[in-house]
């Protein structure tokens, strides 16, 4: 996908989603198919599931680090290379990481949050006391590129996300240099009325349309209905 092509080894990469609810896995399948290119820093709430979205770069052993709120069990590969130490994983609290890449968008310098002060996740950070209560200094983070899933865009980057996946990607699609939206439709300037945008085009250099649209459960459980007759 030539979206994609000239993103380099080593490049930091926001890529949106809660789990793979949101994540732009044409873009993430697109990078796995480059085989030259690799050492990527990532920073996703999760790692995708095997053989989609994050996990194929994953699986594709193209990723050294990556700054997320969990590792998630529906990739395989992603907990097998953290539990290695192959990929330098970085947990941060969810909170603490959508005001980090808020920040990093806004171009605010850090700030104090009581969350994780005490524990494992404060080793190293500079504290405070306010009010009597300790808190912990976080960095903002910014990113060379940022993948992002949209459900409607127009030809100037203007995006629409439906429901819950608006998630992380309305602030991540701030707080890179590139921003590279795909969408599920593209539609021509003026037909999405200004007040219903939720990331302007200005935030936004690249609108591609996704081939794949399928959206997979990432984890399904289920249970028999009472009085179904089902065992």
């Amino acid at each position: 996908m030539e979206a994609v092509s000239d993103i380099p080894s080593g490049a930091s990469i926001l890529i949106g989603g809660f789990g793979i609810c949101g994540m732009a896995h044409n873009l993430c399948k697109a990078m796995s198919l480059r085989r030259d290119v690799g050492d990527f820093h990532l920073v996703s709430n999760a790692g995708g599931m095997n053989g989609w979205g994050v996990g194929m770069m994953i699986e594709n052993r193209q990723v050294r680090s990556i700054i997320a709120s969990r590792v998630g069990p529906a990739c395989k590969a992603y907990e097998e290379q953290a539990l290695k130490g192959e990929i330098e994983v970085e947990l941060s609290p969810q909170g603490t990481f959508t005001e980090r890449i808020r920040a990093g968008g806004a171009g605010i310098g850090g700030f104090f949050t009581p969350t994780g002060a005490g524990t494992v996740v404060a080793e190293g950070k500079e504290t405070r006391i306010v009010d009597g209560q300790e808190y912990i200094f976080e960095e903002p983070i910014r990113a060379d590129y940022a993948f992002i899933k949209a459900w409607k865009g127009d030809e100037r980057g203007n995006l629409i996300y439906r429901m819950s996946a608006q998630n992380f990607n309305p602030v991540m699609a701030t707080a890179a240099e590139v921003t590279i939206a795909e969408v599920e439709e593209i539609v021509p300037v003026g037909e999405i009325s200004p007040e219903k945008v939720h990331t302007p085009g200005i935030f936004v250099q690249r609108v591609v349309l996704g081939e794949d649209i399928e959206k997979p459960i990432e984890i399904m459980t289920t249970r028999p209905r009472k009085n179904s007759g089902v065992s």
